[in-house]
């Protein structure tokens, strides 16, 4: 069997998508966030914190995205929250709380327009973002442990956002 990359042809999103960054700062984490973002269409990446672009851990990671995308660094997220709100975004927060949903059941992902907002390793999305989400949800885990990698969990949302139809 042959590798099919030298004839690959990207699909056309179907979603305008956006994602907010929320104190994620792991240079490998923000890579691999800029590939998959990448992979899933997403037309811009804003983050609160500087994004470390020269890193040897980012460059590995991003494999070149961070030459295609439009990223904004050490940008107010409550600023950047309002702006998207105002153009019809849907802001979408992927945190795991009482009142968070399985992304499965977001009547959410049905809109056009959607902003995911992801946070910190540690400690998650901010309190002050988290109350501007319109809707908040979370991946089902069926380990022991009641979260996953930021990277990784950016990945299967985006994913789910963006073939959800």
């Amino acid at each position: 069997m042959q590798s099919v990359h030298a004839n690959y042809k990207p699909l056309t999103p179907t979603k305008e998508l956006v994602l907010l960054c929320d104190g994620v700062n792991g240079p490998a984490n923000l890579g691999s966030i800029f590939r998959t973002s990448d992979a899933f269409g997403v037309l811009k990446i804003y983050s609160n914190r500087s994004i470390p672009i020269d890193s040897a851990r980012f460059r590995k990671t991003a494999r070149n995205t961070q030459t295609r995308l439009s990223f904004q660094e050490n940008f107010d997220l409550l600023i950047a929250i309002d702006a998207l709100k105002s153009k019809g975004y849907l802001v979408i927060a992927l945190e795991i709380t009482k009142s968070s949903i399985p992304i499965a059941q977001s009547r959410a992902l049905l809109n056009h327009k959607i902003a995911l907002l992801v946070g910190d390793e540690n400690h998650g999305i901010s309190d002050d973002v988290l109350a501007r989400a319109d809707e908040i949800v979370h991946l089902p885990m069926f380990g022991q442990n009641s979260s996953m990698n930021v990277a990784q969990a950016t990945a299967i949302a985006l994913f789910q956002i963006a073939t959800h139809e």
